[in-house]
């Protein structure tokens, strides 16, 4: 497994806790989840960049998920999707060094570990709209 594969998945368990935990502004719970990782520093670093990103840019990016999860309300997803969903989001927002079909495609396969039967097909649609409204798509710059 590459070193983003495993920073997306830690990331994704790291937001995940965040949302279980419910507490202030989780950075004791972050503290204390990176504590319990024994992972290369690239993938560590990787991870946290992700974390710190989806919780600055958090309302823009649930935005944009609400706008293209038609008919879902953020409330009802599971929280393994949303999470996804969200870091997905950020590096199609932020990361433009990623190919967006990377992102895409890495999104789905976290999806198929992690997700129900339904979040592989749930995440790449969301997600491919996502990438239309940002004008991502077909941009040979990343790509």
């Amino acid at each position: 497994m590459g070193t983003r594969r495993e920073g997306r998945e830690l990331a994704l368990q790291a937001l995940y806790q965040l949302d279980m935990t419910a507490e202030g502004d989780g950075n004791e719970g972050l503290g204390l989840f990176w504590s319990h990782f024994d992972r290369p520093g690239e993938v560590r670093d990787f991870a946290r960049e992700l974390v710190a990103g989806v919780r600055e840019r958090r309302p823009a990016i649930d935005e944009l998920i609400e706008n293209a999860a038609e008919h879902w309300r953020l409330s009802r997803l599971s929280k393994v999707d949303l999470n996804l969903l969200r870091i997905a989001t950020f590096e199609l927002m932020d990361r433009a060094e990623i190919p967006a079909s990377v992102t895409l495609n890495e999104a789905v396969e976290i999806a198929r570990r992690f997700g129900t039967d339904e979040s592989a097909a749930f995440v790449n649609g969301v997600l491919d709209a996502i990438a239309r409204k940002l004008d991502v798509v077909g941009d040979p710059s990343r790509e």
